[in-house]
């Protein structure tokens, strides 16, 4: 069976078409002139090589055509070492060449290790050369007379290039910030010394050095906005005295506890001393019957008894109703 010449043609281009895509995408014809137009020597099996090692040979020409025509002088395999490890090397090449022409002196190799950190090096090269302003959270503080002052502060920084690997970040400036405002309000006599001169926390908090160990460095300080706040002495000693209060409270609910106690149980000795004055009183009758009974005393001292003991409780009753005569005529 003959094929018809129209269709062996279409086949012969398709077959053709797809060996030159096989054999572009191996060998990348149009990268290896543009290297070469710009001046930028690599070989085609270099290429063929990056393939084979699963580089993107165009984001490793093209951003060492970059760095040769700004004349940084890069060559191909710190390009492949530093993209083999993860870095952006489109970022590391264009922060070198705005480092060169901010006349800021950065090596290849520290750029790389900004890279693989895991910050910006391109941003930060920007930062060496336009200092970046961080304004700080409202910062509350207490002066020594107890009004509170709350402080907002603007801090301008500059990166710095040879901290940037293990430096600390922006948090870390405005916790040391804050913590000198809080120290520099804290320190003085009188709220009104702060709102008088309010550049005194400016220098104070500028003179400490605040960016030892991070990746910037502190240009300026200032006071963006100050405000007075609520007496925290005078509450603080409303609470104080609230407490101290409410301490007396228990403490004298506690003696009344004690001495209603007290008075529980003297009541109860009362009651237990009348039941042995009753119980003795018991005794007495049992007493003279056995008295009697053997001849002891006789029915005469037992009347006389009797009487005398008439006479007393006569004597009591008498007693008691003019107790209770003044109470009426009082009434």
């Amino acid at each position: 069976m003959t094929l018809d010449p129209t269709v062996t043609i279409v086949i012969i281009v398709v077959l053709a078409v797809i060996a030159l895509s096989v054999f572009l995408t191996f060998f990348p014809i149009m990268l290896w002139i543009s290297a070469l137009a710009s001046g930028v020597r690599v070989g085609i099996i270099t290429l063929v090589a990056m393939r084979l090692r699963r580089v993107v040979p165009s984001r490793i020409v093209n951003p060492l055509i970059k760095a040769t025509k700004a004349g940084l002088g890069l060559t191909i395999n710190q390009l492949e070492s530093h993209f083999l490890a993860g870095g952006n090397v489109d970022r590391v090449v264009n922060s070198l060449i705005a480092a060169q022409r901010a006349n800021i002196e950065l090596e290849f190799e520290r750029a790389a290790a900004i890279d693989l950190a895991g910050r910006d090096v391109l941003q930060a090269v920007q930062m060496s050369v336009n200092p970046r302003v961080i304004e700080t959270p409202t910062v509350a503080a207490v002066a020594k007379n107890g009004i509170e002052v709350k402080v907002k502060a603007r801090v301008t920084v500059r990166a710095n290039i040879e901290r940037l690997v293990g430096g600390a970040g922006e948090e870390t400036i405005i916790a040391r910030v804050g913590e000198g405002i809080v120290t520099t309000v804290g320190s003085s006599d009188s709220h009104k010394d702060v709102l008088e001169n309010p550049d005194l926390i400016s220098r104070t908090v500028l003179g400490k050095g605040l960016d030892a160990g991070t990746a910037f460095e502190i240009l300026s300080i200032d006071i963006a906005d100050v405000d007075v706040g609520k007496n925290i002495g005078a509450h603080l000693q409303t609470e104080q005295a609230e407490a101290d209060k409410r301490i007396a409270q228990a403490k004298a609910e506690e003696r009344r506890a004690m001495a209603v106690a007290h008075e529980q149980e003297m009541k109860a000795r009362v009651v237990e001393m009348r039941a042995l004055v009753v119980e003795s009183e018991s005794q007495v009758p049992l007493a003279m019957a056995e008295a009697l009974k053997q001849g002891k005393i006789g029915v005469l001292d037992y009347m006389n008894f009797k009487n005398i003991e008439a006479d007393t409780s006569m004597r009591n009753s008498i007693g008691k109703t003019d107790s209770s005569t003044p109470d009426k005529e009082e009434r």
